[in-house]
């Protein structure tokens, strides 16, 4: 057989185990929403105690019997139907991966097998979330934390066109920088998604008005937060300060305290609230460090602190105990850049957006080289620094 036809198939074989996964998450979300399915899928939820340990061998195998089962056999009946009518024999390869569900799954109903369950393997969380493939922290939150959420079963497509991968459906989310306008606009953002936001303001508290409750810090005292941070589920560490043109001792200085120093510090203190198994499930981080990583922002000092933030980020992700989203953003309107182009509000909406598809690098900008360069930059740097640094 030619060479090209070989590798033809074999790419259809993977299009078909794509598919065979996409049909296994339908499925799933069909069973949050369909009353028929709901029935059979309500068994898988009422199988695990939050350290995923059976609440009985028998149930679990009944639930493997009622919803395991007949989710292959209908993965296995789709994926044969599309691959003889499409005549394109690659696609069978689905249905053979379709058939190892049906088989694991049978084999789970008898009491077989069941250390092949790996998203429900029983014991403490250990790792944070995963981006592109489930793990058992991931999956975790299915069951534990959203349950109309993290619908994906092994690849999370599914979640993340759905906007499904991250619920911040009653989630605590502290803001700093709650004074901006982009603070001001993430918190009656984080307000529509139904989160319970709390503004982290520097300033005077009497500008905030409303149910919001607010905070109040200063740089240098990012300690002082420890034990609120505990009940924190995500920071968004979004304060900052332009200097613009300067370029004296006291502007050096105010600009590295403030947009990177402190920003720092607080993401350490909050790390060290991170110890349980759901706060490595739940808890996140976000920050925002600006597109100035990689681009002008015609104001030097800001450049300098911003891109320093940017490189303790990337260097904080290699060991960080929870999710780190770094937020790049371009120009948008506030007090900080008068002249910005983009609406707080219109920007607020896109950030949380990408969140919800769990994505991890988040940018937000009208310049294209943008989203072509920095991908780069933050993958061979974190490659660098994981190169040439060792973990605490």
């Amino acid at each position: 057989m030619p060479l090209t036809t070989v590798l033809f198939h074999g790419l259809w074989g993977l299009v078909g185990v794509l598919l065979a996964e996409l049909v296994r998450d339908g499925y799933h979300v069909l069973g949050h929403y369909y009353p028929p399915l709901m029935r059979l899928h309500s068994w898988h939820h009422r199988v695990y105690r939050k350290d995923f340990t059976p609440v009985s061998e028998g149930l679990y195998r009944q639930a493997h019997l009622v919803n395991d089962v007949p989710e292959a056999l209908v993965m296995i009946a789709i994926l044969a139907v599309i691959a003889l009518v499409t005549g394109l024999w690659g696609l069978w390869a689905g249905v053979v991966y379709s058939f190892t569900f049906l088989t694991t799954a049978i084999a789970r109903s008898r009491g077989w097998l069941i250390t092949t369950d790996l998203t429900h393997e029983p014991g403490d969380l250990t790792t944070p979330p995963s981006n592109w493939w489930v793990n058992r922290t991931y999956h975790w939150r299915h069951h534990f934390d959203d349950t109309n959420a993290y619908f994906s079963g092994s690849i999370t497509l599914v979640d993340k066109l759905l906007g499904t991968a991250v619920s911040l459906k009653g989630k605590t989310v502290a803001v700093t920088g709650a004074s901006g306008a982009l603070g001001q606009a993430l918190l009656h953002e984080l307000q529509r998604q139904k989160a319970r936001p709390i503004a982290l303001t520097t300033t005077s508290l009497d500008q905030f008005s409303g149910d919001t409750p607010v905070w109040s810090w200063q740089p240098g005292a990012e300690t002082d937060l420890e034990e609120r941070l505990r009940g924190v589920d995500i920071l968004v560490i979004n304060h900052g300060v332009n200097v613009h043109g300067s370029r004296t001792p006291e502007a050096v200085n105010i600009s590295l305290e403030v947009n990177a120093l402190s920003s720092w510090r607080l993401m350490q203190v909050f790390f060290s609230t991170v110890q349980t198994s759901s706060h490595r499930a739940t808890k996140e981080v976000w920050v925002n460090t600006s597109e100035a990583e990689v681009s002008p922002a015609f104001s030097p000092l800001y450049e300098i602190s911003k891109r320093l933030l940017g490189d303790l980020v990337t260097l904080a992700r290699l060991d960080a105990p929870c999710v780190v989203r770094k937020v790049v953003l371009g120009p948008f309107k506030s007090q900080l850049n008068p002249i910005g182009i983009l609406s707080a509000d219109w920007v607020a909406w896109a950030l949380v957006a990408l969140v919800k598809r769990n994505v991890h690098t988040i940018i937000v900008t009208i310049n294209p080289l943008t989203y072509l360069l920095f991908p780069f930059k933050e993958w061979g740097q974190g490659i660098y620094f994981k190169l040439f640094s060792r973990p605490q």
